[in-house]
């Protein structure tokens, strides 16, 4: 039997691609498994599907000077002989890899093994998992082609986002019905990511009453992050959503997000026009902001700085975004189709 050990994590951009793979794998005759961390969000999608997960020790990479980054060196090195421990066991054909502190050890274990490892890098410029990965890698993806100049070229190819099937089949009829909601207001989803982003859930709702004059709200907030204060008609908050998510945005007409590649993509695959509010260089390394830059000079959202979030800035942004629609739509026909699942797929199979 064909063998795949799956491995990435840290956040859900991290995860839904190596979702969206291991159901299609999942249609063949492959024995499949995933690596991650002991708490990360991973364990809990993953813990969804039916097939082993392996929990390793895992440090946090950091690009900052703090004494935890000796710990996490051990914990790292832990990590690596925690993998290749399951690797030994599993003795998969390939390892596929989504990136995220939890990856490393794995690549560098599954390397020794001298097991093939592929690679795919969701952001504009290589996350450091991915920097640290990418010797290892026998063969590198990346969603955008501006990607490339930082990998070496004889093993790294641009094919876009492997976009989960299941969302370009949602019913937006059943979304409607499902949020109760009616067909006299667009639908605007708010979208901060699998952790939230507490500047946009504020301000979403410190707005919320006249937001709702115009839209009905889809509201995903984050873990631990639903409010029983702002209840209103015509607003939904949920954590996180799982099966329903492709309903939900069959019947969303514009979206608020952050600038996570996989996301954006995903929006884009679906022609919603999209706002994006990406993370700040203080909370992150700026890959969202690259993302959201290149989405926005495409003609496919616009996008609006963190920093520059106001009530004024919100409401002048969607109503541009509202007023544009159709030119937005247009631009995102206009976008070269990716395959990337397929792509992914086929490379997979090739090392079987």
């Amino acid at each position: 039997m064909k063998k795949i050990v799956f491995t990435g994590g840290g956040s859900a951009g991290h995860v839904t691609p190596n979702i969206a793979l291991i159901n299609e794998l999942q249609k063949e005759d492959w024995s499949i498994s995933y690596i991650g961390s002991k708490a990360g969000i991973e364990k809990e999608l993953i813990g969804k599907l039916d097939i082993p997960y392996y929990s390793i020790s895992s440090g946090k990479l950091r690009r900052y000077v703090s004494k935890e980054n000796i710990k996490d060196i051990f914990k790292v090195i832990k990590g690596c002989f925690d993998a290749r421990k399951v690797l030994k066991k599993e003795k998969p054909d390939v390892v596929f890899s989504k990136g995220g502190f939890v990856s490393v050890p794995v690549v560098i274990a599954a390397n020794t093994l001298k097991i093939p490892v592929i690679l795919h890098e969701s952001d504009l410029t290589p996350g450091l998992a991915n920097k640290l990965s990418v010797r290892f890698a026998t063969k590198i993806f990346t969603s955008f082609e501006e990607t490339l100049r930082y990998l070496p070229s004889e093993k790294a190819k641009a094919i876009g986002s492997p976009i989960r099937r299941e969302i370009l089949e949602g019913s937006a009829t059943k979304g409607r019905d499902y949020l109760g909601f009616h067909n006299e207001k667009p639908v605007l989803t708010i979208m901060g990511g699998s952790l939230g982003a507490k500047k946009i859930n504020d301000i979403i709702r410190e707005n919320l009453d006249t937001l709702l004059q115009t839209y009905q709200i889809v509201h995903l907030c984050g873990k631990g992050n639903v409010s029983n204060e702002h209840i209103r008609t015509g607003y939904k908050q949920f954590e996180y959503v799982h099966g329903e998510l492709p309903d939900i945005l069959a019947a969303t007409d514009y979206v608020v997000t952050r600038g996570g590649s996989n996301s954006i993509f995903e929006f884009l695959a679906l022609k919603i026009p999209m706002l994006i509010i990406p993370l700040t260089k203080q909370q992150s390394r700026g890959d969202q902001i690259l993302n959201g830059k290149v989405f926005s000079e495409n003609g496919y959202a616009y996008m609006l700085e963190e920093e520059s979030l106001t009530s004024e800035q919100l409401f002048k942004s969607l109503q541009k975004m509202e007023t544009n629609k159709l030119h937005l739509i247009e631009n995102m026909k206009k976008a070269q189709a990716s395959d990337a699942l397929n792509e992914i797929v086929n490379e997979i199979k090739s090392h079987s």
